[in-house]
């Protein structure tokens, strides 16, 4: 599975912005696909995952209210809408999917399980200004 991600930026804080990731290749091989995030000098951290099957989204605290992820299974296609975005959001976003992880089981990884979840995308960045 490829996945490429787009629509980072720079953006004020309080601006909005909507990533997205296009999967190509097995993609009916995963149901899970979530975003995580890698901020200057901090481990990546999950941010947000859905399941492709039954549209369960599960988000980090953080941006509970703000963030909202969905997916378009026809054009294989997750997107993360971010709205009142803060400075502490800044970050490099990526795609990720794993073939045997759960959308919720995304979200309770530790940082050292990263490494075994098996696509990313190359990366966004998102830079949000004060």
């Amino acid at each position: 599975v490829n996945l490429v991600e787009s629509g980072g930026g720079l953006v004020q804080a309080g601006g909005s912005l909507r990533l997205s990731c296009v999967a190509s290749g097995r993609t009916f091989s995963v149901d899970a696909m979530a975003w995580f995030r890698q901020a200057p000098g901090k481990e990546r951290e999950f941010v947000a995952s859905i399941s492709k099957s039954d549209g369960s989204a599960y988000y980090t605290d953080s941006v509970k209210g703000r963030f909202t992820i969905s997916s378009d299974n026809a054009q294989n296609t997750v997107y993360l809408q971010m709205n009142s975005l803060k400075p502490e959001d800044t970050a490099v976003y990526y795609c990720v999917s794993d073939p045997l992880t759960s959308a919720q089981g995304m979200g309770v990884m530790t940082a050292s399980g990263l490494a075994h979840l098996q696509y990313w995308g190359q990366g966004t960045q998102v830079i949000v200004s004060s």
